[in-house]
């Protein structure tokens, strides 16, 4: 427990050297992941022969754009994750905290599988846009559920 102690301290020295709070942190480093989530639907649509009119840049130059802000976007969650499960935990004690908690739950178990459909075969064609879709729904619940309460509840700023 002195280890998670020590990592939490930490966390929270470095994040706050830049942030009025780590709850404050959460919520920007979710809205990052939420607005590069629109990105990947955006750049996945276009792949996949969608917007061509919306985004009329060469599949080429695309899917480049669609894999950085994924990594991004994974990047984002990563101080998030870090804060809701060794800080606030699994938590029931209302309506959005419960739902937040179980969507939570899945969100890097819908990456997974977003990431090992994108390196297969095996799939229908179908069965990788869900995929996507999967995970951008999984990010915007969260997001409603965290950082959008965040800023019009609690306050908007750094």
């Amino acid at each position: 427990m002195h280890i998670l102690a020590s990592a939490n301290s930490t966390y929270t020295d470095i994040v706050t050297s830049v942030f009025s709070s780590t709850i404050a942190a959460k919520a920007w480093f979710a809205s990052a992941a939420f607005v590069l989530a629109f990105v990947q639907v955006s750049t996945g649509a276009r792949i996949f022969g969608k917007l061509q009119h919306v985004i009329p840049l060469s599949p080429s130059v695309v899917a480049p754009v669609h894999r950085w802000s994924g990594r991004l976007a994974v990047l984002c969650t990563i101080p998030v994750a870090f804060h809701c499960i060794f800080i606030l935990g699994f938590s029931t004690y209302n309506t959005r905290v419960l739902v937040h908690s179980i969507v939570g739950s899945f969100v890097y178990g819908v990456l997974v599988v977003k990431l090992l459909m994108v390196h297969s075969r095996k799939y229908p064609g179908w069965a990788l846009p869900v995929a996507g879709g999967t995970m951008f729904a999984v990010l915007v619940t969260l997001w409603a559920t965290s950082a959008a309460w965040y800023f019009t509840n609690v306050r908007f700023g750094f």
